[in-house]
């Protein structure tokens, strides 16, 4: 960059003149007039200070912006147990948001429903049980912030219990645990808090951060304190949604109603929709006609954190899809249109192909430049799972990160089956047997699915796993020498006559060749003679016949040093 006058500067860094003078000034530097020539150095410093400036600048408009942007309320999926009272928590809830408004309750199921509350409001999705939860975030929807997992104070930790974490864990929500019927004579909170230490998660009574509460869902003990932690969590979460942006959310729910068509509960996630309004979801388009909340009162828009019903797709949308709105029925159309080709092209490819076989999983992930394995593992014992654990934790490297999304006594599940192909993982089994719906459902789903009767064998399938995700790291072997005691020119080339001094030389070695100690070629065996034979080797104390491929430069005495390339075992 040569000299450059301050005006010039001024146009090019879009500010006025004066205005470069104050900074010139304020840098020390003292110009009388907009014409004079600054030099090189103190352009450059400009540019770097301006640059500066205007990136803290836009950071700080950004910043604004977002908090700008409303806060939204959370939206809240409830787990756990089967029997531990997950459905008994929304019913109380339920009933609790109904006592507030007029006889006649909720009209409808829309898939989730409000609470409000002195400090806000919260967003329950209607579906106990993470199974339902994962079908819709499989598709790629994040749905939930916050999982509250509701484990039985009269029983602690339990296998679904530990299925739940896992698909809460998965999915990225914040998780609360509920320590529910504390109305009955067997609680035992402290139980509940040891279980949960076994798993690692150390509750905030105990001085971790897990947040434990005890509940009734039947009397309503502790579910107040619960909203408030909802609400508390939200609050660091930061959450936050546009209204005036274009609309968008996932499909909670849809059904064909014999009289009004195809209805489709919606949660509203960013902006507002309405009454009109055109929408695309998955490869079904609809336009909005009509609107109801789960009060059944009808709506001509829903902002977010919003769960709705809607009348007006075409099809039947499916649970997950994210819906985004478009500006007309042209474009809803298009874009339709252009998933369904894409959808039939990838078909046609085999693209939707998933891995049948752990080693299929790991080469998809070396193609997918992925160093993670994600792992449900199922075994007969308690004992036989810390087992695989202990050797996964040693198998594990920096190169390769082994997750174990689930570790739990049984057979497994379709639920994990669910999981797994969520998370594009594979079940190992132990000495328990799939049953045959579930083999079914993972065929399906194109998860591996493995069983093991045998530990060693599952330890070899664990190490060719991992194995097989790390970079190969190689070394040179030396396999023997051969000095050159004779050469003979031919129509064909050079031959070298040799005599094996120490070790052997492969036809298929590296060779270089040394000359009073210095290397001055390398490369590959053209040939390898012994007598008239071409062979694969000769050993120490033979004589033999070498071509070269790409040197013919022979001297007697050359040293041909044969090697090769050995992979490092790295266990």
């Amino acid at each position: 960059m040569a000299k450059i006058r301050i005006y010039q500067l001024a146009k090019e860094l879009e500010m006025s003149n004066d205005e470069l003078l104050k900074i010139l000034d304020d840098m020390g530097v003292t110009y009388k007039s907009h014409a004079s020539t600054l030099e090189e150095d103190t352009a450059l410093a400009v540019k770097e200070l301006i640059g500066e400036q205007k990136v803290a600048e836009a950071a700080r408009k950004a910043e604004e912006a977002r908090k700008s942007i409303p806060h939204r309320p959370p939206v809240v999926v409830i787990m756990g147990h089967v029997d531990h009272g997950k459905t008994s928590l929304l019913d109380y809830l339920r009933k609790s948001r109904i006592a507030e408004k007029e006889a006649g309750g909720i009209t409808q199921h829309v898939g989730a429903f409000e609470v409000k509350t002195p400090g806000g409001t919260v967003v329950f999705i209607d579906t106990p049980g993470h199974e339902a939860f994962t079908t819709i975030r499989q598709r790629g929807a994040k749905v939930a912030d916050i999982a509250v997992i509701v484990i039985a104070a009269t029983e602690g930790v339990m296998p679904q219990t530990k299925e739940a974490i896992a698909h809460a864990k998965a999915s990225g929500a914040k998780i609360i645990f509920a320590a529910n019927k504390m109305d009955l004579p067997g609680a035992d909170i402290n139980k509940v808090y040891q279980d949960l230490m076994q798993l690692g998660l150390v509750p905030v009574a105990y001085g971790g951060d897990v947040e434990v509460l005890p509940i009734s869902a039947k009397t309503g003990q502790g579910v107040a304190d619960l909203l408030e932690t909802i609400l508390l969590m939200a609050e660091l979460e930061d959450l936050r949604a546009d209204p005036k942006a274009e609309a968008q959310g996932v499909i909670l729910e849809a059904r064909v109603d014999k009289q009004a068509g195809v209805l489709a509960s919606l949660l509203v996630q960013q902006g507002t929709l309405r009454i009109g309004d055109y929408v695309v979801a998955g490869e079904c388009w609809g336009k909005i006609k009509a609107m109801s909340d789960a009060e059944g009162n009808r709506r001509t828009e829903a902002g977010p954190g919003s769960a709705v019903q809607v009348l007006g797709f075409s099809e039947l949308p499916s649970a997950g899809d994210t819906f985004t709105w478009v500006p007309d029925q042209v474009a809803a159309k298009e874009i339709t249109e252009e998933r369904i080709e894409e959808r039939k092209a990838s078909e046609a490819r085999g693209d939707l192909q998933r891995a049948r076989s752990l080693a299929d999983l790991m080469r998809k992930a070396q193609q997918d430049e992925q160093k993670e394995i994600n792992l449900i593992l199922r075994a007969d014992t308690q004992g036989s799972l810390e087992a695989i654990q202990n050797i996964l934790a040693k198998e594990a490297t920096e190169e390769v990160k082994i997750n174990v999304l689930l570790a739990a006594v049984g057979a497994p599940t379709e639920s994990d089956v669910l999981l797994a192909s969520t998370a594009h993982g594979a079940i190992l089994a132990f000495s328990v047997n799939p049953s045959g719906s579930v083999k079914k459902a993972a065929e399906q789903k194109g998860v591996p699915l493995q069983s093991f009767r045998i530990i060693y064998e599952l330890i070899d399938e664990i190490r060719k796993m991992v194995k097989g995700q790390r970079e190969p790291v190689y070394k040179e072997e030396i396999l023997g020498t051969a000095e050159v005691r004779a050469i003979f020119r031919l129509s064909r080339g050079v031959i070298a006559g040799c005599m094996v001094t120490s070790g052997k030389v492969t036809r298929s070695a590296d060779i270089r060749v040394l000359r009073k100690g210095k290397e001055i070629w390398k490369g590959k065996i053209g040939g390898l003679k012994r007598l008239k034979d071409d062979v694969r080797e000769v050993t120490q104390g033979f004589e033999c016949g070498i071509l070269l491929d790409g040197f013919t430069d022979f001297q007697e005495g050359d040293v041909l040093e044969a090697s090769q390339q050995v992979e490092v075992a790295t266990d």
